[in-house]
């Protein structure tokens, strides 16, 4: 897919409304866990910025939400992650399109990569 959009509202718009809606969430819930966030495209997909490091990314796909926390953060909730039947990887986890983002999940795993940002700017 080439790069065509110069922000995330533009990236959302490409998918269909019920992923509209997924990704529109996905962001809303970022923002509500940290407040001084900066927004950008990264990789070609939505990402966002805690004093001035990458916290996370997400992008849309045809059968899933990926979720990029980096691999601490994976590492982290791999246990999570089976528990729900996930697929994930290294640095990654797939949120099914057809279940509910979780959310409780996703604010665990925002919190532990702010913290992470925190512990090695000091």
């Amino acid at each position: 897919m080439k790069n065509t959009f110069k922000n995330i509202d533009e990236y959302i718009l490409m998918f269909p409304i019920e992923v509209q809606e997924k990704l529109l969430q996905l962001r809303k819930v970022i923002h509500a866990q940290v407040s001084d966030l900066e927004e950008y495209i990264g990789y070609q997909m939505p990402a966002f910025k805690y004093r001035g490091k990458p916290l996370v990314y997400f992008a849309g796909y045809k059968k899933h939400i990926g979720f990029y926390p980096g691999a601490e953060g994976v590492l982290n909730f791999e246990k999570d992650f089976k528990e729900r039947n996930y697929k994930f990887s290294k640095g990654a986890v797939q949120f099914p399109i057809n279940e509910d983002i979780p959310l409780e999940l996703v604010n665990r795993i925002v919190e532990f990569r702010k913290e992470e940002i925190i512990q090695k700017k000091s």
